[in-house]
Parts: C-alpha cells; structure tokens; sequence
C-alpha cells in the first residue's frame, strides 16, 4: 500500500495528519518523508543513540556530586536504584503510547486528544520551557567545565560557539542532526566505559599508589552521610537529597516519544529504544552512582570545597576527575574533561532540537501562533527554531553573575517541569487505557502492551507527584519566597495555564467513547507498508562506518 504524491494529499490543519482524495492504487506514491511537514529520516542506529544521547548531560559526570556530599554512597546507590524504578513505570506507559501512535509532538498532543485540549496546552508548554531553559544550563555548565583548564576563556565567546554550532547543526535536515547526535553520544558511551573500567582497576589496585581500596569509603567515612539535621532524621534527608540529585540526573522516555514523528519504522524503532530503556537505566545511572561512592568518599576535602563554595563547580568538581587527582593519575583526567565537553555539547543539542519540535506540536494542535507551523524544504519547523535560538543568549547571564549560581538556579527551574513531565504523561496513559477498555480494544493486539496496567501508571503517578510535592520541603526551614518559586514556579504556571486555556476556551475532557484512537494510524500503517522494514541495530552501525570508510578512500583517489 502507498501513500498519494504531496499534490494529492491534503493537510489537516488541526492535527497535520495527511488525509486523501481517490482511489488508484497503483498510481500511490508514497509520502515517506512528509508527514506533518517533518521527514521521517532518523534511522536506527540514530534514534538508539538519540535516546542515549538525550539522557545524558552534565549531572550524571559532574552534578551527580551534590547527592554523594548530602547522602553519602549507600543512600547515593539507593537512591538512583529507586527512582529507576519509579521512572521505568512512566517509561512502560509512554512506550505503549507511542509505539501505538508514533505522532509529531508525543505525549503533548495525545493530551490533546485524548485528555483535554487544556491539558495539552498545559502539557506542551511546559514541556517546551523545559527544555529550552536546558539549553543555557548546559551552555553554562560547558563554560564551568572548560575552566578546568584555563579561567580566562571567555564567557561570551562560548556561548557565541554553541549558538552557531546549535544553529548550523538543527538547520539542517533531520538527517544531519540525527548523524551528528549518533558521533556525539558514541563520546558518551567511550567515557562512561571508560569511568566504568577506571573505578574497577583502581579499585583492585591499579593505580599509581597500588592501593586496593575496595569498598573502604563506605565504610570510612561511611555509607550514609547525614544533611541539614544529625541523627536518623540526618541520614534520612541524606537520602532525600541523593533521591532528588536523582530525579535531575535520570531522564529518557520523553526524548524517545519526542523523535518518533521522524523516525523510520516507528513502530520498530521507537518500540526497539523504549524496550533498552531499562537496561540504560541500571548501566548508566544505577551503575554510574555506585562507582561514584566506590572512587571518592563524601567528605572528601576537595569535592566539598568545590561544589560548596563555587556551586557545581567546574569539571575539576566531578567525582571522577577529583579521584584521579587524588590518586596521581596524569592525562586521564584531561582526557575525560575533553569527553566531558562533548558530551555537555551534545546534551545542549538534544534540547534544542526537543524544544523546537515541542514548540512545533503546540503550534499544529492550535496552542501556539500559526506562523509557527511554517516547515523548510528540508522539514525544519524554521520559526519555531528561530523562537527556541533566543533561550541559549541566557548563558550570557554568567558573564556578569556567579555562573555557578545560574546553573543551580536553572537546575532547579528545570527539575520541577521535568517531573511535571512524568505526571502528565502517567495522566495521559490512564486516560488513554481508559478510552481504550470503552471503545472494545484488544490491547493483546498492540505493537507494545505494557505491563501490568492499569497499575503501573497508576503507580507511577503517585510517585511522581510525591516527589515533586516534597521536593523542595528544606525551603520551609527557613521561608525565602525566590526560593520556593524557584523550586515550585512550574507548578504554579501551569496551574494558570491550564485553568486560563479551559475559560477562555471552554474545552472539556473527552469522554472515553469519542477518544479518537485513529487519529493518524492510518498514515503511520500505509507508510510502514510502503518501505522495506529497517536495518538491525549493529548492521546499521556497521554499514555507516563501512560507508564513511568507502567515502573517505573515494574522496582520498580524488
């Protein structure tokens, strides 16, 4: 089955899902590339490692500090552990979801649809301000990382660097940003086994001083520090201070749903990143917190001197970096700073790219300027990249302020709207099984059936908003107003935002009969019908450094 040529497809305001006029199936052609003005060009090997990518930035290298310093490594580990758990929940929803309808703009216009148009309002713009108030956060985070080497490069200059380099890489097509995002997470994946294999070998004794240190810092100083009070209550808040490091550090299902509107085979692709969701969970965050508490113990001079009296510090505050100075290994420390920078870099890319595509959604369901809507040739949403360019110029802020103030300032902005994220997207699923279990569906026969709903989503719904709810309890210690805004300020827009859109527009919440449950599956089915399914993961990647390889030897007898 095929799809009609662009002249015979007519365009959906509303939704921008195709729709077609006659009947002639042996004239169709297939609308691949267009579906909503996108393209659907990201490949396999691109969206696995977009979804590597997305989800690692800065906390996990340098942040993740501030929960071994408040919990020590007992509650660090536990902590990460948890939330793991709590947030492969919210992943077991978002894949059955998406993998279902893999839409332009995710979870934000499903709350459209099969929630209420209020709700998807709420849902999308804060989903948009979250990522876009990311991308001055790792701008300056990348500034405080590259003083590890020299602290008079200027500010101004790297922000100038990451606004062009963001720019040439999203104006693009998909495609490009897709191949940069592949190299640039390949970094990540190299430096985070390369941190895995240094706490192991240093930990056994290879190191410059051969001492087997083992597991001694947990038990000297210990394992669980106390924080803000002493005691049992201590260690307690310890652990929460690790649980929330956590909550800021682990993140992954929204940055899959995001690309599903351009990936190739959807159903296959996108199916294929949410099912590792898991084990990236427990190799990369579970994993990476315990080699933390194994290599550096929490009252460690250094590291509490750095992140207490500059912030986050720079990349001489991270763990890892701190270790092996402190071990008197040469050049390694150098060499994951370099990592480190990209990686950062790539984190800042990632969000750029997800605020754009946020902004685009909101803009075909109604709930931004129309202008918004307007897509290059090449399928960018141009303006609504031209609106999201302007959030990086915040990294300007550390030219006359603390960088490192900024940073913690925007951190904490940013982890409310983060788990605001997880609550919708809970929301949304149950309203989704719901309409489901109405309408007579078979969920047995959907390309991906989470498990054990409605529980899981009621579960993780609970979680979720238990740990924005206390999240930012310490500020009642001592009240200060900016601080409590900026622990709770999203919360109290999209209060208003939600309560503004329902009385001025009136909507209403969709009863379960009229959830539309067809939407744009029609589209998605006959364009997977029209294409040869997509490559495995490891002979897409081996094809794509064969390629390159051939090209270069082409280019070389040139």
């Amino acid at each position: 089955m095929k799809f009609f040529t662009k002249d015979e497809a007519a365009v959906d305001e509303k939704t921008a899902a195709p729709t077609y006029n006659g009947d002639d199936e042996d004239t169709r052609e297939a609308v691949v590339e267009d579906v909503g003005g996108l393209h659907r060009r990201l490949s396999n090997r691109q969206i696995q490692w977009i979804a590597i990518g997305g989800s690692i930035g800065t906390a996990l290298f340098v942040s993740i500090g501030w929960g071994l310093i408040e919990g020590g490594p007992g509650s660090l580990f536990l902590a990460f552990a948890i939330y793991c758990g709590f947030l492969a929940l919210v992943n077991s929803c978002m894949a059955e979801m998406t993998v279902f309808m893999p839409v332009v703009g995710g979870w934000v216009r499903m709350g459209s649809m099969w929630v209420d148009e209020a709700y998807g309002f709420m849902a999308g713009w804060n989903f948009f301000l979250y990522e876009a108030v990311l991308i001055p956060f790792e701008i300056s985070a990348l500034n405080l990382v590259l003083t590890f080497w020299r602290d008079d490069i200027p500010v101004a200059a790297v922000v100038s660097a990451c606004v062009v380099l963001y720019a040439a890489i999203n104006l693009l097509a998909v495609r490009a940003y897709g191949e940069s995002e592949f190299w640039l997470a390949s970094g990540k994946i190299i430096l985070i086994i390369m941190l895995f294999c240094f706490t192991f070998v240093t930990m056994v004794g290879g190191n410059p001083k051969h001492d087997a240190y083992g597991f001694r810092n947990w038990n000297k100083p210990g394992s669980f520090a106390e924080y803000i009070h002493t005691g049992a209550l201590g260690r307690f808040e310890g652990f929460l201070g690790a649980y929330f490091q956590a909550s800021f550090t682990i993140v992954g299902p929204e940055y899959v749903a995001m690309v599903a509107g351009e990936a190739i085979y959807p159903r296959v692709t996108i199916k294929a990143a949410f099912k590792t969701m898991y084990w990236r969970f427990g190799i990369f965050f579970i994993l990476g917190a315990l080699c933390v508490g194994i290599i550096l113990p929490y009252d460690d001079p250094t590291l509490n001197n750095l992140l207490n009296n500059v912030g986050t510090g720079t990349g001489a505050s991270s763990p890892y970096v701190i270790a092996m100075k402190n071990m008197g290994i040469s050049v390694l420390p150098d060499l994951t700073n370099a990592l480190m920078v990209t990686s950062i870099f790539s984190a800042g890319n990632s969000y750029v790219y997800c605020a754009t595509r946020s902004l685009y959604s909101l803009a075909i369901d109604g709930h931004a300027p129309r202008f918004l809507r307007r897509t290059t040739k090449k399928g960018i949403p141009i303006y609504c990249f031209l609106v999201t360019m302007i959030f990086p110029f915040l990294g300007f802020l550390s030219v006359s302020s603390g960088a490192s103030q900024g940073v913690k300032w925007l951190a904490n902005i940013t982890q409310a709207a983060q788990l605001l994220d997880y609550i919708f997207m809970c929301t949304i699923y149950l309203f989704f099984y719901r309409a489901m279990k109405a309408q007579g569906y078979d969920r047995n026969n959907l390309p991906y059936k989470g498990w054990g709903q409605p529980y899981v989503a009621i579960a993780g719904l609970i979680t979720m908003t238990v740990t924005l709810c206390i999240y930012g309890y310490a500020v009642f210690y001592a009240f200060d107003v900016g601080t409590f805004m900026t622990y709770y300020a999203m919360c109290f827009i999209c209060i208003v935002a939600w309560v503004g859109f329902k009385l001025i527009k009136r909507s209403k919440f969709v009863k379960p009969l009229e959830a539309d449950l067809v939407w744009e599956r029609p589209a998605i089915d006959a364009y997977e019908a029209s294409i040869d399914p997509p490559l495995g993961l490891w002979t897409d990647i081996w094809q794509s450094v064969t390629r390159s390889k051939k090209t270069k030897q082409s280019h070389a007898h040139e």
